[in-house]
């Protein structure tokens, strides 16, 4: 018994003493100290501050490169400019925890085989935040380079427009980096607005784009999310490659040059409530990709409103709204394909049919592609012929005789008004102006080429 309570009381010993360790270092690391700091005092403040304080930078020009290698709140005041001299990263962050914040970053390296970038966050810096910046005239705005849990939020992002396209950096850069989140941000310029590649648990949300190459461009990243974000006048809109079980909802495309939505290999993916309009070439391109959810888009005013080729299977169509592309599908195949799901099938605006019974499902089978069709895309040159009286005699048959119909997509019930979809509402003013601390972006900056 004795020995019972000597053990008892040992470990009571234990567990006070654990407890008391613990409120201690607790109270030493809420003694976070504020340092009022200056382009003069930068280096002597980074080399003595300790984990967990705030640098507060007052206007001023500080001279980059900076490394954070422990974990700090860098906080600019209004007119706080980092000018990285053209040399390496800006800014790089090596410890976990820290905070870029209300600074404009500028003037990064130039050499994309180092990766240079405004704020280079490395794979040791575990839940960074870069938010409320604004970057400018860097290679690569903001580079995830393997950290978890980090976020890159708010910023306006413009990249360089002296360089050919392919030799700019991208707005984001992420690899390897599960769990980040890129939100809220402002992207100009560059090469891609997003480029993420061998990453997974993303999610990039409620961001805007324009005159970039794409906006999105996927790259062997899964289990991620995007939704909300704006494609204005990029050559295309979202890249989705070599991916898989992505959830893109909510997202527009704007008169992109080529394709709102480019599919390559993107596989077992939900596509939802998303907006294409007056897109350059093709609404969405859907390359060797299959057991995708496409319901309740929108697709207008493209070329081609959905191009299906190269074996892509078992991909469900249904509830969406085709409107006024000069082409609604092209699909170059020999089986038939039913685009419809639970008796609800897609509107076409093309569609004449009548629906008798009120049910806001049309009376008789929509096929938006005829043997003509087949003919043209097979030998374009067939185009000399279109209004020959044997193209008149080959479209009466087909009317005529429905076994003439070749292998390809049908809608048995397709609705007679559109889905409705929610807009999402564009300030015109997010492209014109970044965060408040800094207001208009610098006039200076070259124009796009």
């Amino acid at each position: 018994m004795a020995w019972f309570l000597k053990k008892l009381i040992m470990k009571q010993y234990v567990l006070a003493f654990l407890f008391s360790t613990v409120v201690l270092m607790t109270m030493f690391e809420s003694q976070a100290v504020v340092l009022q700091v200056t382009p003069e005092t930068l280096t002597t403040s980074l080399i003595n501050a300790q984990n967990g304080d705030v640098l507060v930078l007052n206007k001023g020009i500080y001279t980059g490169p900076i490394v954070l290698k422990k974990s700090l709140t860098l906080k600019g005041q209004q007119g706080a400019v980092i000018d990285g001299n053209r040399t390496g990263n800006t800014i790089e962050v090596i410890a976990p925890d820290s905070v870029v914040s209300g600074l404009k970053i500028i003037n990064s390296g130039q050499d994309l085989s180092q990766q240079n970038s405004g704020v280079f966050v490395n794979k040791t810096a575990h839940n960074t935040v870069v938010e409320n910046n604004i970057l400018q005239n860097n290679l690569i705005g903001v580079y995830l380079w393997g950290p978890k849990n980090a976020v890159v939020r708010n910023n306006r992002i413009e990249g360089l427009q002296v360089l050919q396209v392919n030799d700019r950096g991208n707005g984001v850069q992420l690899w390897n980096t599960p769990g980040s989140i890129v939100e809220g941000n402002t992207i100009l310029f560059g090469r891609d607005g997003i480029f993420t590649t061998t990453s997974k648990k993303n999610i990039f949300r409620n961001n805007t784009f324009e005159k970039t190459r794409f906006a999105i461009h996927y790259m062997y990243t899964n289990n991620s999310e995007v939704s909300g974000n704006i494609s204005r006048g990029n050559d295309v809109g979202y890249a989705l490659m070599f991916s898989k079980k992505l959830k893109i909802t909510n997202n527009q495309s704007i008169n992109d040059k080529e394709h709102g939505f480019a599919l390559n290999y993107a596989n077992s993916s939900l596509f939802k409530g998303n907006l294409v309009e007056n897109g350059g070439v093709k609404c969405v391109f859907i390359y060797n990709s299959n057991k995708n959810r496409f319901v309740q888009n929108h697709f207008e005013g493209c070329q081609i409103g959905i191009h299906f080729t190269a074996g892509s299977e078992k991909n469900t169509v249904s509830e969406n709204a085709f409107i006024n592309n000069q082409h609604q599908v092209k699909y170059v195949g020999t089986r038939h394909l039913d685009w419809s799901e639970n008796n609800r099938g897609n509107y076409w605006s093309d569609n004449p049919a009548f629906d008798l019974n009120g049910d806001n499902i049309a009376d008789s089978v929509y096929r938006p592609n005829d043997v003509l069709d087949q003919v043209i895309w097979a030998y374009p040159a067939a185009k000399l012929l279109i209004n020959s009286p044997a193209m008149e005699i080959l479209r009466w048959s087909q009317s005529q005789f429905p076994s003439l119909q070749p292998g390809g997509v049908f809608d048995s019930a397709p609705l007679m008004t559109p889905p409705k979809i929610d807009r999402i509402s564009m300030n015109s003013d997010t492209l014109n102006s970044g965060p408040s601390n800094f207001g208009p972006s610098n006039s200076s900056m070259e124009t796009n080429p």
